[in-house]
């Protein structure tokens, strides 16, 4: 079994016992000259980096500070001001989460809250499904459910789970802006579930959302539970350390106290200016050399362990979101990218490893190690073997078959999985995230483009609404799309107006009827 050298191995192997983390880095391809070559760049880095954590603006889009690494450090927040807002918050957190555990707050029958069900997309869920699935048990307090989709089918799903239990769920609302249209939406769902229920919503409701916003305002005057803040200076991708991801984990019952103990260390080792001292920045090194600073190529997660099965989920919008990028800081086109995917060993071994092993090299592999199998001894079964043996035999061989095709490999080991260990994974992404990004000379912290799909999505919902008042204004007259778009005098929207009125005709809510033609596109729609 070929392997790289035990020398390499042993000069380039980062191990923290404090922070239960190592990672090797031997498997990667670069000359040894590397980074000495790359020192002095990132001398400048961790002086950027350093800005950034004194408070120094970060998103000149929004004129915001980026201040993620405070939520477990206050002492470092820029002003006394935001420091004390921490602290007070998580106090709330954690006296909230105690009054709900202990019968203080109840349903408005008096029985104690089961179940929670939070309501979010992107930033506002990933990461407390991820963390909520890695550290869940049978023992936890309450019971976490997830709405991150405007997907009509998978809200009546949950609302199916939750239907003999939902007058003892407390639901979780998360949009900083209060105007996100998928959360927003989702909250009326469930309102109206809960209406149907005869409950009343307000009772059973929580908000996680920036002050003053419009979600803001329907809380405090419908007179909701409690309200935590979100703050401008925490960006969507890294606010499951905020209240986006605490109020849900601490009613659960995970440990949030370790969880942010955690990252405080990672965030402690990545402030180190030498290299071989600091994770992070052996990450992003590796990423930088791998993609010859230039973005394209693909990063496959591959955790062997079925608790960390969403960390792909969750790195993919933490990476993609963050360095998926048209423009660098000075304005040039540069087309900025770092692709991520992944399954979980050893189920991958019987899904695509084929293509990793013999198709296009155009990517490098993350693997997660986790060495305890489970709390309670194994049972020895074929071979002299635990099924824990053959998982690490499976990750150690996947690996090596890489190294014997010239494919690149990066391994990250933990212990196990625990708060403190998620803290350590979450903090080590999140920095490695702020490292390459300058190492590219991009910023980690704007996404025009996803403001631009928000856009996108209002222009089609208006364009429907059109139609459907043309359509009542000329009840039981029949047009094609070509027509409808002649008469509503919008210029080069026919394939969006068939898209929409195939939509329309599928789903009866608006009673849109549809005449056949000879072809699909002769097909005229009206209402009666």
């Amino acid at each position: 079994m070929s392997e790289t050298s035990w020398p390499k191995f042993k000069t380039y192997l980062y191990a923290d016992p404090e922070s239960d983390l190592m990672i090797d880095i031997s498997r990667m391809i670069f000359p040894e000259d590397f980074f000495s070559r790359m020192a002095p760049q990132m001398e400048k880095i961790y002086a950027q980096i350093d800005l950034l954590e004194k408070g120094a603006i970060a998103n000149l889009d929004e004129n915001r500070r980026v201040g993620h690494y405070w939520l477990r450090n206050p002492e470092l927040a820029p002003n006394p001001e935001i420091s004390q807002a921490i602290q007070e918050n998580l106090a709330n957190i954690k006296a909230f989460a105690h009054q709900i555990h202990n019968g203080e707050i109840r349903n408005e029958n008096g029985a104690l809250f089961k179940n929670i069900l939070l309501i979010g997309i992107g930033g506002s869920c990933l990461g407390p499904q991820f963390v909520s699935d890695a550290l869940g048990t049978n023992e936890d307090r309450m019971q976490l459910f997830f709405i991150d989709n405007t997907d009509p089918e998978g809200m009546d799903q949950i609302f199916k789970r939750l239907e003999s239990e939902l007058d003892t769920t407390l639901c979780i609302v998360i949009s900083k802006s209060g105007g996100t249209l998928e959360t927003r939406n989702g909250m009326l769902e469930a309102k109206n579930v809960y209406q149907e229920n005869n409950l009343d919503f307000s009772k059973h409701a929580i908000s996680i959302t920036q002050e003053d916003s419009k979600l803001d305002h329907v809380s405090q005057t419908e007179g909701w539970l409690k309200s935590f803040p979100m703050w401008d200076w925490v960006g969507g991708r890294t606010s499951v350390l905020s209240s986006v991801g605490l109020v849900g984990l601490a009613l659960q019952g995970v440990e949030i106290e370790s969880l942010l103990a955690g990252a405080r260390r990672c965030d402690e080792k990545t402030r180190e200016v030498a290299a071989d001292h600091n994770p992070a920045a052996l990450l992003a090194l590796m990423w930088y050399k791998a993609t010859e600073g230039k973005g394209g190529k693909q990063m496959v997660i591959l955790p062997y362990k079925d608790r960390l099965v969403l960390f792909s989920k969750y790195l993919q919008q933490l990476l993609m979101e963050s360095l998926g990028k048209e423009k660098d800081l000075e304005g040039r086109i540069v087309h900025q990218g770092l692709v991520v995917f992944g399954n979980k060993g050893s189920t991958d071994q019987h899904s695509y490893v084929q293509q990793l092993l013999e198709g296009p090299n155009n990517f490098f592999v993350t693997f997660i190690e986790v060495l305890k199998d489970r709390a309670k001894l194994s049972p020895i079964l074929a071979d002299n073997s635990t099924c824990g043996d053959y998982l690490q035999a499976s990750l150690l061989g996947t690996r090596n078959a890489l190294t014997l095709k010239g494919r690149e490999s990066i391994t990250i080991t933990i212990s196990e999985v625990t708060p403190f260990t998620i803290g350590v994974l979450i903090g080590l992404f999140e920095r490695a995230v702020s490292i390459y990004a300058l190492l590219v000379n991009i910023n980690a912290y704007n996404q025009p483009a996803v403001e631009m799909g928000k856009m996108c999505t209002g222009e089609a919902i208006t364009l429907k609404n059109l139609a459907l008042d043309f359509l009542r204004e000329n009840r039981g007259q029949k047009f094609t799309v070509e027509q409808l778009a002649q008469q509503l005098k919008c210029i080069n929207a026919e394939e969006t107006l068939f898209k929409l009125f195939v939509h329309l005709c599928a789903n009866q809510d608006h009673s849109v009827q549809i005449q056949k033609g000879k072809s699909i596109f002769e097909d005229q729609y009206f209402i009666e």
